[in-house]
């Protein structure tokens, strides 16, 4: 499994390589790499209303130039903050299955909470989710175990008692996926 992450719009390298890392750790036989070029955030996207970025138009966006990275999963990493309708935000979205999954960073620092900067809890946040949205790519569902990371993150505190690793029975079958 080859997977490229994609800065969509500014992002703080040193995020997309902790990211990278977390990935190749929790998939260790994939191939995770960080595409040099960056993808602009798609200005039709945006819902002023809201002050939010339509998740599911941004991938649609990185689904028009994925053939062009040769890879199973491109994971988009954006600072801008997501939603799709009935929600009101979405740390992420991916196809499920499918090749295009995105993360925003936005509700996953703790200063969005109003706590203190903790880039430690910043960067494991970052990592779940990214994960988590691999995961959908390759069909996994949410899961009802609330340590495991496809368990759904309806807050931040979801996110943070999530485990960063599959449970016995969502493992068993990413094993499965990935051998087939």
């Amino acid at each position: 499994m080859k997977i490229a992450i994609l800065r969509i719009g500014t992002v703080d390298m040193h995020v997309v390589s902790e990211v990278q890392k977390g990935l190749s750790k929790v998939f260790p036989e994939a191939d995770c790499v960080i595409q040099e070029d960056t993808m602009p955030v798609p200005q039709d996207a945006y819902n002023a209303k809201r002050r939010q970025y339509y998740s599911s138009r941004v991938l649609a966006k990185m689904g028009s130039i994925v053939p062009s990275f040769g890879v199973n999963c491109v994971l988009g990493v954006t600072e801008v903050d997501l939603y799709v309708p009935h929600l009101n935000f979405v740390f992420g979205e991916a196809e499920c299955p499918g090749r295009v999954a995105i993360i925003s960073l936005c509700r996953l620092k703790p200063e969005f909470y109003g706590k203190p900067a903790d880039r430690d809890l910043f960067m494991e946040r970052s990592v779940k989710e990214a994960v988590h949205e691999v995961g959908h790519t390759l069909g996994l569902g949410h899961c009802l175990n609330s340590q495991c990371i496809m368990f759904f993150s309806n807050h931040i505190q979801m996110t943070d008692m999530k485990k960063l690793k599959f449970c016995e029975k969502c493992w068993s079958r990413v094993l499965h996926i990935l051998t087939r």
